[in-house]
């Protein structure tokens, strides 16, 4: 067998474009790659602070996005996301710039997850910050105005929004837990209609078994994404039949 060579990594089927932050990311965050059961390859946005993608949603940001999310297309990941569901906003940008599937946003599966649910039920969204999650971003990520969303944000909370929006060194985990489960709980009482939860938040993802629990509903979040990508562009394969195997006719 004969291999050609011309790159300098092999075998990272997932590039991650990463904010400039410095806040904790623990297992389940999309910054710490032990959440993942293949390899993955960071490329950090230098610039990128939370201020300015999730609040501001700064324009001048999508050109080095688009840098950085080539230079992972030349070390050869076969896909990429991003360290933020607010980058929907550029979604359409950097996909158009790139030759590998982009996909910039947890939100994205919305229209999925409204296709699986019957037509009277609603999706809820949990998000950092309900005020800056706006039209263009849903638009961003392919989500009709018809799909019935329920959105709330945790900046209600004092500790996961605090730490995470203002880039701060420490997170107290077990109180941001009971943040998302109480938040998830409240908008469950109040829209008993919601069939499932999508978290847009990629720090979301740690506390989206105690949500689930909580809730007793479907939640969806970037890393539900991500293994959905990473199954098509890394295809496992299946050993052939063993021998002697009966095959039905056709």
């Amino acid at each position: 067998m004969r291999v050609r060579g011309g790159r300098n990594v092999y075998g990272v089927p997932i590039g991650i474009l990463m904010l400039d932050t410095r806040f904790p990311r623990v297992p389940g965050d999309i910054g710490n790659a032990e959440t993942f059961p293949f390899p993955v390859l960071y490329r950090r946005v230098p610039g990128a602070w939370v201020p300015r993608v999730v609040q501001e949603g700064d324009p001048a940001l999508l050109q080095p996005f688009i840098e950085a999310a080539r230079e992972l297309e030349r070390d050869g990941v076969a896909a990429i996301t991003t360290g933020c569901g607010f980058l929907a906003k550029f979604q359409r940008q950097i996909a158009a710039a790139l030759r590998v599937p982009f996909f910039s946003s947890s939100l994205m599966q919305i229209p999925l997850v409204a296709a699986m649910l019957p037509p009277d039920r609603k999706i809820g969204v949990l998000t950092i910050d309900a005020r800056s999650l706006t039209r263009e971003h849903l638009e961003g990520a392919g989500v009709s105005p018809a799909i019935p969303l329920v959105i709330r944000g945790l900046e209600t909370e004092e500790e996961f929004s605090r730490v995470i929006l203002g880039d701060e060194p420490v997170l107290d985990v077990e109180k941001a837990r009971a943040e998302h489960v109480r938040v998830a709980r409240r908008m469950v009482e109040e829209e008993p209609a919601i069939g499932a939860i999508v978290l847009e938040c990629t720090n979301m993802p740690p506390y989206a078994r105690d949500i689930q629990a909580a809730t007793g509903l479907p939640v969806f979040d970037i890393q539900t994404l991500i293994r959905f990508v990473h199954a098509a562009v890394a295809q496992a394969g299946y050993p052939p039949p063993p021998a002697g195997m009966r095959m039905p006719e056709a």
